[in-house]
This record gives structure tokens, sequence and C-alpha cells, in this order.
């Protein structure tokens, strides 16, 4: 699907809510045995666009990726991102032998597509369709170059002090950071931190109203 398209597509999701939509396309958001399929309005977008559940380091529409982002209400600052956006999952490997030019980071962050959703509360019984806006990383030299930094920072580090010395504290932008079920994950992954996100990335969604 062109992008263009997709965004056309999600435009008509917005102030609807995308519980009923989870139903609708079957998408689990609980298991029987309670647990939370943290993922899951992701899927639904991705259910909505025609496209198949994407776990892999590569875009998920080809030439650009689609992400899904939840904001909650504060009471002093109204509209933050809830969480950091988790970009691609860091095979140390890969890193370590791939410069940020080819690196599964970059060909993530090139042409983004980005949904944004309403955070009501851990019961899920709500959630409503905010916005759709897109981010490309190539457009922006000094966003890029930090990304790049913080890319690098990881790079060496695995290089020189091996996968396991990485810590949430790197990156200015960018941060590698546990990721998987428990305490005791040893997989890492690429996350966008909060303040870049609610600097960089939720003042977009403004300039699509």
């Amino acid at each position: 699907m062109e992008r263009e398209a997709a965004i056309q597509k999600l435009s008509n999701l917005i102030n609807k809510d995308l519980r009923e939509l989870a139903d609708a396309y079957k998408v689990t958001v609980f298991t029987d045995s309670g647990g939370k399929n943290k993922g899951w309005a992701g899927h639904v977008l991705e259910k909505h666009l025609g496209l198949g559940i994407n776990s892999s380091r590569r875009p998920n529409a080809g030439s650009w990726e689609l992400k899904l982002v939840s904001l909650e209400n504060q009471k002093r600052r109204g509209l933050r991102f809830k969480e950091t956006m988790a970009v691609t999952m860091i095979n140390p490997d890969k890193v370590r032998q791939t410069d940020f030019e080819d690196s599964h980071l970059l060909a993530k962050l090139k042409r983004v597509v980005i949904g944004a959703r309403i955070w009501e509360s851990t019961q899920e019984e709500r959630s409503i369709f905010y916005g759709v806006t897109t981010f490309d990383l190539l457009d922006d030299p000094e966003i890029y170059n930090q990304i790049k930094a913080d890319y690098d920072l990881v790079r060496g580090t695995i290089r020189t002090r091996g996968f396991s010395a990485l810590k949430s504290e790197m990156g200015k932008y960018i941060q590698p950071r546990t990721k998987g079920r428990g305490h005791g994950s040893t997989s890492r992954a690429f996350y966008a931190r909060k303040p870049f996100l609610n600097e960089f990335v939720l003042p977009l969604f403004s300039q699509e109203e």
C-alpha cells in the first residue's frame, strides 16, 4: 500500500474507538488467562490497512514503517506520550558490523506513519484514535545526526564492552532498553525516548488537524 493511501485510510479512524474495532477485527486485547496483548492497538491498525502483523526489522509496509503510539492526558501538561516508542530489536552481531547508514534503525525511521491513540486505563475499555502523521528522519539533519550518534554509542559499547554493557541511560533521543517479559530479559531494543517524542513528534499531530 502506498503511504498516502494508508494515511487517508487511517484518517477515517479519527475519533473512533479502537477497542470496538479490535472486536470487529478479532484482535485479542486480553487473553483467557487475563494477560494483555500490549500491541493490540497497533495490530488493529495493521488489520485496518490490510498489512500483516510485523515483527521483523524491515519496515512493515515495504518503503515505510507503521507505528502506533499511546497518548495520555496529564492534568498539568495536557496530552503527552504515555511511554517510549519501540523502534527495532538490537541484534548485537548485526549492530557491531553495520554502519548507521545501513542499519535497521535508520530503515525503520526513514519514512514513518505514526498513528496515535488516547490511553485511558489499564482496563482498555475504550481507546479513541487521536490522529495520524508522518515522520521522515532524513528531513532533519540535526535530528538525524543525534540519532546517528546514539546508534554509534550503542555500537561502540557493544564492540568494546559487550552487549551486556548496554544501559537505558545511553542515548539522547534513542536508548537501548530491555524488551520482553520479566525483569530478567536479556533482549534489547532501540526505543525513542519520551522527551524526544513530546518535542519533535507530538507537535506534528496538531499540524495535521
